[in-house]
């Protein structure tokens, strides 16, 4: 996600947290090896160099997203990356990432097919000459819509993207590759408004995807309201058409796809939405709706499917202040709840530190967490709550 950072919607001490007693472990890295031998997964040698995988783009239709009131296709393009082995053993299947982009961006970004700030299947093959990360299928849906983001949510206006990911996309997936159709087999990941899903599609659907990492999550708290109208208000208040859409800021603008996806209203054209504001003055119940899907306000409803998880890892930049904020307070939530989970704030902002993350952390997690085999190794969480 790229603009103004700072803007409230978008509310990361590299160090570890024993949930039980919250003292901090060790480095990651010094527990590589027992986390290996606890998750009781053997990891095969990687490649001396990388030859590259392969990349596919195709269309799957979303009946999900059929009739949404903003018009956009249920047709959706999907980049997917083949491991470099995929076509020289056509007798082997794969675990299958799936990763969500953030606001504003779209699966043509983030897989090169426009020059933009990340090439990800980059990323991807020079990860694979790492030992430690192992071939998998990575598949990212265009989630560009009319409002510019999904936030992977369910909504006529925007159509039901949380059920777009979780059941049409992995169902086209499974029928039309060679993956390991299992949970277990299965990560879910993302950046930004993608980390925001990846919590929010992670928590209610165990039975899909056990494992996720979320990487600079945004809208993880509710908005809140305040007296009085503020320029912020009054700049969302004065869109009128998609020209004036267009042309706003981008505060403005993910203020309104936020409305679109978390405050539809199907009687309210043209954008078929509720703003959180109306002349200036807060709207209890819009603003209630905003909160009713911030992962912060939802986590204690879904903390036994989290607990069912083999991985949960979330990060984020120490200048991603507002996001950092909200990540050390989903760390505190979760151990709270004793959820064995990874947690990290590092050095860099919204975007600089991701590549490398997604490089030396993130694909080494899902080789570690995800089964390669089926019906897969029965792994424990990467962070037992006790006996450490």
């Amino acid at each position: 996600m790229a603009g103004a950072l700072t803007h409230p919607l978008f509310n990361g001490i590299a160090i570890l947290m024993h949930p039980s007693t919250r003292r901090p472990l060790r480095p990651l890295l010094l527990l590589a090896p027992a986390l290996l031998l606890t998750a009781g997964i053997l990891l095969k040698p990687g490649p001396a160099a990388c030859q590259g995988g392969t990349i596919e783009r195709i269309t799957v239709h979303g009946a999900s997203l059929e009739g949404n009131l903003s018009g956009d296709s249920p047709d959706r393009e999907v980049s997917v990356y083949l491991p470099p082995s995929y076509t020289l053993d056509p007798d082997r299947r794969y675990p299958v990432l799936y990763m969500l982009h953030g606001y504003t961006d779209d699966d043509a970004r983030w897989f090169g097919m426009v020059p933009h700030w990340i090439n990800f299947p980059t990323e991807v093959d020079q990860a694979l000459s790492d030992p430690e990360v192992r071939e998998m299928i990575i598949v990212m849906p265009n989630a560009y819509t009319r409002f510019q983001g999904s936030m992977y949510s369910n909504s006529v206006t925007t159509g039901n993207w949380e059920d777009f990911v979780a059941r049409d996309l992995v169902g086209y997936v499974d029928g039309h590759y060679r993956t390991l159709p299992g949970a277990e087999s299965r990560g879910l990941a993302g950046h930004s408004m993608g980390g925001y899903g990846t919590i929010r599609i992670g928590m209610k659907n165990p039975e899909v995807f056990s494992s996720i990492y979320a990487l600079s999550p945004c809208c993880l708290a509710p908005r809140t309201g305040g007296p009085g109208a503020s320029a912020a208000d009054s700049a969302v208040e004065a869109i009128r058409t998609m020209e004036d859409f267009r042309a706003a800021g981008f505060g403005t603008r993910a203020t309104i796809a936020s409305a679109a996806a978390w405050a539809p209203n199907p009687e309210n054209p043209p954008f078929f939405l509720d703003l959180p504001t109306k002349d200036g003055e807060p709207q209890p119940l819009v603003l209630a709706r905003f909160g009713a899907n911030a992962p912060l306000a939802l986590v204690d409803q879904y903390a036994a499917n989290l607990r069912r998880l083999r991985g949960i890892a979330i990060d984020a930049g120490d200048e991603d202040r507002g996001i950092a904020v909200t990540v050390r307070d989903l760390h505190q939530i979760l151990v709270r709840y004793e959820i064995p989970h990874l947690f990290e704030i590092y050095g860099g902002d919204h975007l600089s530190g991701v590549a490398e993350r997604i490089r030396t952390q993130m694909l080494p997690f899902f080789s570690r967490t995800l089964a390669f085999s089926p019906p897969g190794p029965v792994a424990q969480p990467l962070l037992a709550p006790s006996g450490w």
